[in-house]
């Protein structure tokens, strides 16, 4: 089935691509969810029409999600859940999770909002992607552990000093001035 994306589609395409998708993926995700329309010469009559209006909203839309981003850059969330003694989860943590961690936060985002590559099942920092919008992504740092001292003690160790970082950049040059 070929349809028009009304936005920017992840691993589909952008505002406007005339694309072609099977007829499930259509009918129960992209129609319902207004992100695409079947490409009839209608639909692309009335698309062509309105095309400025979606491209002035999509942006709009897109600047309002990029300063939240940059309010949200380096956020990181904490989860405490019950674990095995080998760190490994009893349960896991789930998008919604995150969303209520995030939202907790100051930051209203939707469970749908939150990527997950991998379940996390363990104990430990997980990176997790939130999209505030199908062009900005923000990065969410998941902090899994059995106590807050636990996770303020694995933040700890995760935060790499900044004098130990500098030493290791001046060594190549160093070495180049030698040869």
């Amino acid at each position: 089935m070929d349809v028009i994306l009304l936005e920017r589609v992840e691993n589909l395409g952008q505002m406007g691509e005339v694309v072609k998708v099977r007829a499930g993926y259509a009918r129960n995700f992209l129609l319902p969810k207004k992100k695409a329309l079947r490409a009839t010469k209608e639909n692309m009559s009335t698309f062509e029409k309105r095309r400025a209006q979606l491209e002035a909203m999509n942006l709009k839309r897109r600047e309002e999600a990029q300063s939240v981003a940059s309010k949200m850059e380096g956020l990181s969330i904490t989860a405490i859940r019950q674990a095995g003694e080998s760190g490994q989860l009893y349960g896991s943590v789930s998008p919604k999770d995150v969303a209520d961690a995030v939202t907790a936060a100051g930051f209203t985002i939707e469970r749908s909002q939150v990527l997950i590559d991998q379940p996390i099942k363990t104990l430990g920092l997980h990176p997790v992607r939130v999209a505030l919008h199908p062009e900005v992504m923000v990065g969410v740092t998941v902090n899994v552990a059995q106590s807050m001292e636990e996770a303020a003690a694995q933040a700890a160790r995760a935060a790499p000093p900044a004098k130990a970082v500098e030493p290791a950049e001046e060594e190549p040059a160093e070495e180049a001035e030698e040869a």
